[in-house]
């Protein structure tokens, strides 16, 4: 659902603060989005059910992600830290970006986090829910390119949870939560989402690069499609 800038209009709620949260307090009170959810079957051959599913939530959050990746690599490869934020970028990019020795790296950055390392060139960074403004850091660190993604995605990237409890049913509290197993993972690789790849990469003053227009005759011609 896309809502049209010039119709909605935003209005304050009683008892709602105006000013915006700091980046400390969404650090510690944000809530992470699960990069799986179960997806309900009805009427199939083996009833109704559930099979568990990567969010769309994350595939749209990669495939604007990986837009900007690719702006932020200038046509160079990159190296992505991190196994789930690998999981989410590094198959893309080595298929996307011409093979070899990585000369650009992509580290997670944000709010409560140590300082990268020197000669980091991407941060992966949160943006604010309430401004829209993506996290910057200060001193030198500030000439990295800043990579957007939600606060829910990169709380979870940041601090990964264990296990996702489910409300419990049957005669338990309602407030008491059933000690279940792991959620299985899909049993397919993960994909960003094509639309919104495409969607903001069209819009990036990188998409002018001669390798970049490479990468969006391939993406039209389908010669990606096992990619997203």
């Amino acid at each position: 659902m896309r809502l049209s800038s010039d119709a909605v209009h935003r209005v304050l709620v009683d008892g709602v603060h105006a000013a915006p949260l700091s980046w400390a307090e969404l650090a510690e009170k944000g809530e992470s989005t699960p990069p799986f959810e179960p997806i309900a079957t009805w009427g199939g051959r083996f009833g109704s059910g559930h099979y568990w599913s990567w969010s769309p939530q994350w595939e749209a959050a990669a495939g604007q992600a990986l837009a900007h990746l690719l702006a932020a690599s200038q046509g160079q490869p990159v190296k992505v830290s991190n196994d789930l934020t690998a999981d989410m970028f590094q198959r893309a990019l080595d298929a996307l970006l011409p093979a070899g020795p990585p000369t650009r790296h992509a580290v997670l950055a944000g709010p409560g986090r140590p300082s990268p390392d020197a000669g980091v060139d991407i941060f992966l960074v949160p943006v604010h829910p309430q401004t829209g403004q993506t996290w910057t850091p200060a001193g030198p660190a500030a000439s990295a390119y800043p990579v957007p993604l939600p606060l829910g995605v990169w709380l979870w990237l940041v601090s990964p949870q264990p296990y996702l409890p489910v409300p419990a049913s049957g005669g338990i509290p309602q407030d008491v939560l059933r000690d279940d197993p792991l959620p299985p993972r899909p049993h397919y690789l993960f994909r960003a989402d094509r639309g919104t790849f495409q969607h903001t990469l069209v819009r990036l003053p990188a998409v002018r690069s001669p390798w970049m227009r490479t990468i969006l005759e391939n993406l039209t011609q389908d010669r990606l499609a096992d990619l997203f």
